[in-house]
C-alpha cells in the first residue's frame, strides 16, 4: 500500500518459493495476495517505482503469516491464558485484600501502641508523684521524730538540782 509521494501507486508483484510467480505485476495503490501453501519457503517480494523514479514513496508492506494447522492449538492456548489471567486476576485481588488487612492490623496495633505509651507515662508520672509525696512526708516525720528524741532525753538544769552548784 502507498501511503504518500507521486502518484500514489507503485508496481507489485510476488514469487512462491518454488520461483512461479503468483501476483503479476501491477501498477496499483494497493495489493493483496494470499495463498494457501503447505511447503514453507521464502516468497520474493517486489515493490517497483520505475514509472515516478525521481518521486519518494512511503510504502506500507503487511505480511502475515497463519498456519492453521497451530490456529487450534494457538485458540487452546488463549482460551486457557484468558483462565489463566482470571486465575491471576482472582489472586492479585486476594492479595490486595491480604495487604489491607496486615495494614488494618498494623495501623490498629501501632494505635494500640501509642495508648499503652500514654498509659505508661501516665503511671509513671503518678507513681514518681505519690514517691516523692512519701519521700517527702518520711523526711518530715523522721525530722519531727528526731527533735521530739532529742527534747525528750534532753537534761535541763534546774534550779534545785546539784548540778547547778
Amino acid at each position: 500500500m502507498v501511503i504518500r509521494g507521486g502518484d500514489g501507486k507503485a508496481g507489485f508483484a510476488v514469487r512462491n518459493p518454488e520461483g512461479v510467480i503468483v501476483h503479476p505485476y501491477q501498477w496499483r495503490a494497493n495489493a493483496d495476495y494470499q495463498d494457501q501453501s503447505v511447503n514453507g519457503g521464502y516468497y520474493s517480494v517486489c515493490i517497483d517505482n520505475q514509472f515516478s523514479r525521481f518521486a519518494p514513496k512511503l510504502v506500507n508492506l503487511y505480511i502475515t503469516v497463519i498456519r492453521y494447522d497451530q490456529w487450534e492449538k494457538y485458540t487452546k492456548e488463549l482460551e486457557e491464558l484468558n483462565l489463566s489471567v482470571e486465575n491471576f486476576t482472582t489472586t492479585i485481588r486476594n492479595v490486595e485484600k491480604n495487604i489491607n488487612d496486615i495494614l488494618q492490623t498494623q495501623h490498629l496495633s501501632r494505635s494500640r501502641e501509642a495508648r499503652d505509651l500514654n498509659l505508661l507515662l501516665d503511671n509513671n508520672f503518678y507513681v514518681q508523684t505519690w514517691s516523692i509525696a512519701q519521700i517527702l512526708a518520711i523526711t518530715v516525720t523522721t525530722m519531727i521524730q528526731v527533735y521530739f528524741v532529742k527534747r525528750l532525753f534532753e537534761v535541763r538544769p534546774s534550779r534545785y538540782s546539784k548540778a547547778s552548784l
